[in-house]
């Protein structure tokens, strides 16, 4: 009996050892909770400090903001921010959101959704290192969860404005560690709130009936691929199209004017070129030292690098923003099952390689933190108080509550909670009470003037004044 304790721990992925045995230790138990405990409060450090240093990277925080906050008051997902009277739904499909409202209500606040995705990225941890600690033991499963959790892809997430998927990695996590351990109905209710977050994800669902197929649970496969075919063509052809101000599916048409739909038309020739498009595929499937590959869950991954890679969208293509943290869950998990797999593999080096790859990827993982945003938490400036963050203060101040503002990057995530905002040049005839901007580098007599002439020639009849210019310039309309 104590043998075979002792070769199910050490070759964990013999088959006929019977995998589903876990270490008991106590260490095994607790760290995948205290592990998620700490990167929570690693990647809310992340995106507070980032959020507090006014350098918005884009419009997505004011956008996801605007929907929470009317779902938050029993209103439909309005955002104008990203087009005049555009429901967010009919955008993208991601009524999950709704379960931040009752948080927003309590704390009205952009930080409420950064520490809302800051917890849906730390639970993650606990499916991928429970999951690891059950087939590998506490040491190495320890070790893949803090790779995991410190992997770029869910780095560049954190450190980028709020955005829906947040939703599924967590989703993803629990639904992977389901089917390594063969619990398949659990796996396909899984399934379901992930199409409710984003509606490209049914082709991810769609690749998980491949993978329940490869394990012939031929039913239970043929049903979820239905089920992901079914509901994202729902999404994409009635219900966005229906929600939609201009009647269409507007992320169906990526920047060059391509259909979502016939991205394949180029295949195989564009899938990799230009060359940033290999690059992001090494990061990706290097960050486990290529291992996972060996495992059928990294079926489940194709979907979203093939729609992706395929766009003629370039921030598609690469290793930043938000797009490669629902990848990481997928690598990491195919990097257990690939490594339990590998202990039977007939080549001495396989085998070597299987057992020492979790140092490897820790390794990497820690060395790669060097150029990651984790970098900047060991920095005693970052916690000092930015240079912009009084001037936004003050600007915000100069903005009644419930107001209309029209605005640029410069405090496009600040004002949502206090006004309703719209994007500089977009308004949809509303004349705002006030317009924000960045300050020009010179800001003269000259500048003043013509920014006060801006204004009213995009609002005719309307006059400002104004009222605050410090690092942010605040217009307040006068008639």
């Amino acid at each position: 009996m104590q043998t075979s304790r002792i070769r199910s721990l050490t070759f964990p992925g013999q088959r006929g050892t019977g995998a589903a045995r876990a270490p008991r230790d106590f260490v095994a138990r607790p760290t995948p909770y205290l592990l998620a405990v700490v990167f929570f409060g690693v990647y809310t450090l992340i995106s507070v400090l980032r959020f507090r240093h006014v350098e918005n990277p884009s419009w997505d925080l004011a956008i996801f903001e605007q929907a929470v906050k009317a779902y938050a008051h029993f209103d439909a997902p309005i955002v104008d921010v990203r087009q005049p009277g555009m429901n967010q739904l009919g955008d993208h499909f991601s009524p999950i959101l709704a379960t931040l409202a009752p948080f927003y209500r309590v704390f009205p606040s952009a930080v409420t959704l950064l520490v809302g995705q800051a917890v849906l990225f730390a639970l993650a941890v606990i499916p991928v290192t429970r999951v690891a600690t059950h087939f590998l033991g506490s040491g190495r499963g320890t070790a893949i969860g803090i790779a995991y959790g410190l992997s770029w892809g869910v780095q560049r997430a954190v450190d980028f404005d709020f955005h829906e998927i947040a939703f599924a990695v967590p989703i993803l996590a629990f639904l992977l560690e389901a089917l390594l351990r063969e619990r398949w109905l659990a796996a396909v209710l899984w399934c379901l709130p992930l199409l409710l977050v984003k509606e490209d994800l049914g082709l991810t669902v769609g690749a998980v009936g491949i993978y329940l197929l490869t394990r012939r649970q031929w039913r239970l496969g043929a049903a979820v691929m239905v089920i992901g075919a079914a509901v994202m063509a729902l999404t994409v052809y009635v219900l966005i199209p229906a929600l939609n101000p201009d009647g269409v599916y507007d992320q169906g048409k990526s920047a060059g004017g391509g259909s979502l739909f016939g991205i394949f038309g180029g295949f195989p020739k564009d899938l990799f070129w230009p060359w940033i498009k290999v690059k992001t595929l090494l990061w990706v499937f290097g960050a486990v030292g290529f291992l996972a590959l060996r495992s059928p869950v990294a079926i489940i991954a194709a979907p979203t690098l093939t729609w992706r890679l395929l766009s003629d969208t370039p921030n598609h293509w690469g290793q930043d923003w938000h797009y490669n943290a629902v990848l990481m869950p997928i690598v990491f998990v195919a990097l257990v099952d690939a490594i339990r797999r590998s202990a039977d593999s007939p080549r001495p080096w396989m085998r070597t390689w299987a057992r020492n790859v979790p140092s490897a990827a820790l390794g990497a993982s820690l060395a790669l933190c060097a150029v990651l945003p984790a970098a900047k938490l060991i920095e005693p400036d970052e916690y000092k108080t930015p240079p912009r963050l009084p001037a936004a203060e003050a600007a915000v101040r100069h903005v009644a509550e419930g107001a209309t503002v029209e605005t640029d990057l410069g405090l496009i995530s600040q004002l949502p909670s206090r006004a309703h905002v719209y994007w500089i040049g977009a308004t949809g005839g509303v004349i705002p009470d006030y317009v924000a901007v960045n300050r020009p580098p010179a800001f003269g007599d000259e500048e003043r003037r013509r920014l006060l002439e801006d204004a009213s020639a995009r609002h005719p009849g309307a006059t400002y004044r104004i009222v605050f210019d410090d690092t942010f310039v605040i217009l307040q309309r006068v008639t």
